[in-house]
């Protein structure tokens, strides 16, 4: 599964580097809790992540920290790219 083939499936911006997380086999909150890790040090980065649904309980949570989150359902998965102005 390639992060950057993904990330076209959303609005996420393309001249910045991605990184994978591939949810979908992972149990509750461990999505959630990885993708909040991942804010702290996000360093100019697009997060891509793949879940079986969409995160919703994510997005208010994105939202708090300044992060900008788009969402769009593909043959792999529910994709959601994080990224921050």
């Amino acid at each position: 599964m390639d992060a950057e083939v993904l990330r076209e499936a959303t609005a996420a911006p393309t001249d910045r580097p991605c990184e994978l997380l591939d949810a979908r086999e992972l149990p509750p909150p461990e999505p959630l809790q990885r993708t909040l890790e991942w804010t702290a040090d996000a360093n100019g980065t697009v997060l891509v992540q793949v879940n079986d649904r969409a995160p919703k309980h994510l997005y208010p949570r994105l939202a708090d920290r300044g992060f900008q989150y788009d969402t769009a359902e593909t043959d792999d998965g529910v994709v959601t790219a994080v990224w921050k102005e």
